[in-house]
C-alpha cells in the first residue's frame, strides 16, 4: 500500500472510532512519507481525540516544521495547548494562526478577478 492507501484506512477506521488501529495506519503512511502533513494532522488529531496530548503536541510541532504556511496546523497545536492547560503558548500559536489567516485574505485580495 502507497502512504495515501495508508492514510485513507486510518480516517476509516477513526470513523468507525478504531482510534488505535487508525493511529496505526497512520504511522505506517508516515514511514512511507515522513513528511506527510494529511497523515501528521490526522495523528495529532487522532491522539488528542484520545486525550493523548503531549503526543498530538509533538506531532503537531513536527507538522508545523513540514508546513509552515499551514494556518490549521497552528490552529490545531493552539487546541492541544489549551487542553494542556498551556494557556501562553496556545495564545502565541493562534497570534501565528492568525497571521497567516490575515496573510492569506490579503493575498487572495491582491489576485486579479479572472472573469
Amino acid at each position: 500500500m502507497n502512504k495515501e492507501e495508508h492514510y485513507n484506512e486510518g480516517m476509516e477506521l477513526f470513523a468507525q472510532n478504531k482510534l488505535d488501529e487508525a493511529i496505526a495506519a497512520y504511522l505506517r503512511a508516515l514511514e512511507k512519507d515522513p513528511g506527510y502533513a494529511d497523515a501528521l494532522h490526522a495523528l495529532a488529531m487522532t491522539y488528542a481525540h484520545q486525550e493523548r496530548v503531549d503526543q498530538a503536541i509533538e506531532v503537531g510541532k513536527r507538522l508545523i516544521e513540514v508546513s509552515p504556511d499551514d494556518e490549521l496546523a497552528y490552529t490545531s497545536l493552539s487546541i492541544f495547548y489549551q487542553q494542556k492547560g498551556l494557556s501562553a503558548e496556545a495564545e502565541e500559536i493562534a497570534a501565528k494562526a492568525r497571521t497567516l489567516g490575515w496573510k492569506r485574505q490579503l493575498s487572495e485580495q491582491k489576485k486579479p478577478d479572472k472573469s
